[in-house]
C-alpha cells in the first residue's frame, strides 16, 4: 500500500473534486451547514478585513460568501478541477497553486487576512505554508484556521501526532480513495504556529447544537512581529 503522505492528499482530492463540489453545493455536509460554515464567516467578519486570501479554497463557497460581504477575496487551491469550478461559480479571483509553491514565494500578494478552512491536512506542506504566512499578511493582519477538533477527531486512536487514514463514511458512492490526513494535538498545533513565527491570539470551539460537542476548533493567529510591535488587536 502506498504510504500516507502529502502527495496522497492531492491525488485523492483531484479524483474527488466533482463529487465534493456537488456535496458542498447541495448542502450534504450537515456539520458545515449547521455549525462550521457560519462559524468561520463570523470569525472572519470580526477581524473586519478588506482583503482575504482563502487558502485551500476548494470549489469557492467561502470566497463567494465573503465577497457577498464586500470583502476582496483571492482563492487559492492546488486542485485544478476545484479551481475551475470556483471560477465557474464566480465571486472572487481564483488561482491554482500548491502549498509548496506558495511556500517558495510563488504568491506575490499581501492581504489583511489569510483563512484556512479545513484545508490544512498535510504534514510537511502545512508547516512550510504556515512559515510563509507572515509574508502574505499586511501589517496587523490575521491568520484564521478552522480544522477538526483534535479531541473529537482522535477517536479511539492514541492522542499523538501522526498520519491517519481518511474516510468518506456518510458520503455518496461517487467518492473514492479517501485522502489521508496528519493528526495534530492541540499542543502540537500551538507549537507548530510558534515555530512558524505565529502566536495564538484567540481560539473558538463551535459546538454542535445536537451533541453539545465541539464541531471544530478555530485558531485566530497573529505573526510574532505584529505582537512584538504592539499592533495585536485580538
Amino acid at each position: 500500500m502506498e504510504p500516507l503522505s502529502d502527495a496522497r492528499i492531492v491525488e485523492s482530492w483531484s479524483r474527488n473534486a466533482i463529487p465534493w463540489t456537488e456535496a458542498v453545493r447541495g448542502g450534504q455536509i450537515l456539520s458545515r451547514e449547521r455549525v462550521t460554515n457560519q462559524a468561520i464567516i463570523e470569525t472572519v467578519l470580526r477581524q473586519a478585513p478588506a482583503s482575504v486570501l482563502d487558502m485551500g479554497c476548494g470549489e469557492g463557497w467561502l470566497s463567494r460568501a465573503l465577497v457577498a460581504k464586500g470583502i476582496r477575496v483571492l482563492g487559492v487551491d492546488a486542485i485544478g478541477a476545484l479551481v475551475e469550478r470556483a471560477r465557474g461559480a464566480g465571486g472572487g479571483e481564483f488561482r491554482q497553486l500548491s502549498y509548496e509553491a506558495i511556500a517558495e514565494g510563488a504568491l506575490d500578494v499581501a492581504m489583511d487576512a489569510v483563512v484556512c478552512n479545513f484545508s490544512l491536512l498535510g504534514e510537511a506542506s502545512v508547516e512550510a505554508l504556515l512559515a510563509a504566512v507572515p509574508d502574505l499578511l499586511n501589517p496587523g493582519g490575521t491568520l484564521m484556521i478552522q480544522t477538526l477538533h483534535p479531541v473529537e477527531a482522535c477517536g479511539d486512536a492514541p492522542y499523538t501526532d501522526g498520519w491517519r487514514p481518511g474516510s468518506w463514511s456518510g458520503f455518496s458512492d461517487a467518492f473514492s480513495d479517501p485522502a489521508p490526513w496528519y493528526f495534530r494535538t492541540l499542543e502540537s498545533w500551538v507549537a507548530l504556529l510558534n515555530r512558524c513565527g505565529l502566536r495564538l491570539s484567540a481560539m473558538r470551539e463551535p459546538l454542535h447544537p445536537d451533541t453539545g460537542r465541539p464541531a471544530s476548533v478555530i485558531f485566530v493567529v497573529k505573526p510574532v512581529l505584529f505582537v512584538q510591535t504592539g499592533s495585536l488587536t485580538g
